[in-house]
C-alpha cells in the first residue's frame, strides 16, 4: 500500500528541498532494542524532518566504532565504555543524545548455586561478556574486593559468548544477561524464574551507560551536519516515545524490518516491553550524573580500566537542546 506523504514531506517537495541522507549504524542485529529508530522511519517522523535515513543492522562481526571511523555511518548506537575507549585511542566520538536512561545488564544466577547476595560470588564461576562489556563487571568485583583470577576467595571468569549456554549447561553459577534479551532466553529454555536469582548492575551502582548516539567530533563543526543531527535526534526521540506507549505495535514494526527472519513476535513484544523501561525517563539529553557514574566505574581501581583518565569533550547537549526546543 502506498504511504501518503505527510504535510511536512509535501512542503519539502513543494520548495524543491532535497531530503538529507543520514546513515545510522546499530550496535546489534535488528531487534526491539532499536525500536525507536525503526518506528521513526515507519511512522514518517524522519520524513517529516526532511531526512532520508538508512538503518544498518549490526552483528557479531560489526563494530560501530570501526564503521563510523571508515565513513560507513554518520551516527552510531554504541555503549559508552566502547565509545570512551575509542576516543582515548584517537577516534573522537561524541555523545549527542542518550535514549537509554537505565542499564539493562545483569548477572543471572541459578538459585541452586547458593548465591543470594553479591558476597556469595566468592569461589564461583561467572560468565562475562568481553569486547568492552567486561569493564562494569571488573569494577563491581573490585568494589566487592573479589579477585578475578580464579584464586581462592575470588571468582573464576568464564569468557561468555553471546548465548546462555554456560548457565544451561551449568558451566557457570551466573552469566551475563540483558533484562530484555538473554534473561528471557534462559526462561524459554525451561528454567523457571523461581529457580533464578538476578543482580542488576543498575541496582548495584556500577551500571555504565548503554545505547547512546555518537558522531565524530569534527563533523559537529559543520553547521549543516549539526542541523541534520538536530532533526535526526528530534525524530528519533519521537520514535522512542511512540514505541514506549505502543510497545506491541513497535515490536511488529521491528519484525517487519528483520530481513533475517530470526526474530519471533513473542520475543520481540516481550523485549520491547522491557526496553521501554530503560528508555523511560529520557528525553534524549544525556544526564551528566549518569555520565560521571560511568566514568568513575571505568576508572575505578582494579577494574583494568578501559580508559586511563577522565575524558574531555566526550558529550554535548548542543544537539539535544535544539532538538527538544
Amino acid at each position: 500500500m502506498k504511504k501518503l506523504l505527510t504535510a511536512a514531506a509535501l512542503a519539502t517537495f513543494a520548495t524543491g528541498a532535497q531530503a538529507q541522507d543520514v546513515t545510522l549504524q546499530l550496535k546489534w542485529v535488528t531487534q526491539a532494542q532499536f525500536a525507536g529508530y525503526y518506528v521513526a522511519q515507519a511512522k514518517g517522523f524522519y520524513e517529516d524532518e526532511g531526512l532520508n535515513v538508512t538503518i544498518k543492522p549490526g552483528g557479531p562481526d560489526i563494530a560501530p566504532t570501526q564503521v563510523i571511523a571508515g565513513g560507513g555511518a554518520d551516527v552510531v548506537v554504541e555503549w559508552m565504555p566502547a565509545a570512551l575507549a575509542a576516543r582515548e585511542k584517537g577516534l573522537p566520538l561524541v555523545n549527542i543524545a542518550q535514549p537509554f536512561k537505565s542499564s539493562g545488564m545483569m548477572l543471572t544466577c541459578l538459585a541452586e548455586s547458593g548465591i543470594t547476595t553479591p558476597a556469595d560470588f566468592a569461589d564461583k564461576t561467572l560468565g562475562v561478556w568481553f569486547f568492552g562489556n567486561e569493564y562494569p563487571f571488573l569494577s563491581w568485583m573490585s568494589q566487592l574486593n573479589l579477585k578475578t583470577d580464579g584464586s581462592p576467595g575470588g571468582v573464576t571468569v568464564l569468557k561468555q559468548g553471546f548465548n546462555v549456554d554456560p548457565l544451561l549447561q551449568k558451566q557457570a553459577a551466573c552469566i551475563s544477561t540483558m533484562t530484555y534479551n538473554e534473561y528471557w532466553q534462559v526462561i524459554d529454555a525451561g528454567i523457571a524464574e523461581s529457580d533464578l536469582i538476578t543482580f542488576k548492575y543498575q541496582d548495584q551502582g556500577v551500571a555504565t551507560m548503554e545505547d547512546g548516539l555518537y558522531v565524530l567530533e569534527e563533523n559537529l563543526a559543520d553547521p549543516a551536519f549539526e542541523e541534520k543531527m538536530v532533526k535526526f535526534v528530534r525524530a528519533s526521540m519521537k520514535g522512542w516515545k511512540y514505541a514506549e506507549e505502543n510497545s506491541d505495535e513497535a515490536a511488529m514494526i521491528v519484525l517487519e524490518n528483520d530481513e533475517t527472519g530470526a526474530q519471533t513476535e513473542s520475543h520481540q513484544k516481550r523485549m520491547m516491553s522491557e526496553v521501554a523501561k530503560l528508555t523511560a525517563g529520557s528525553n534524549g539529553a544525556l544526564d551528566p550524573a549518569d555520565y560521571e557514574r560511568t566514568v568513575a566505574s571505568l576508572l575505578s581501581p582494579g577494574s583494568d580500566p578501559v580508559i586511563s583518565k577522565a575524558p574531555e569533550g566526550a558529550w554535548t547537549h548542543a544537539i539535544s537542546d535544539k532538538a527538544l526546543q
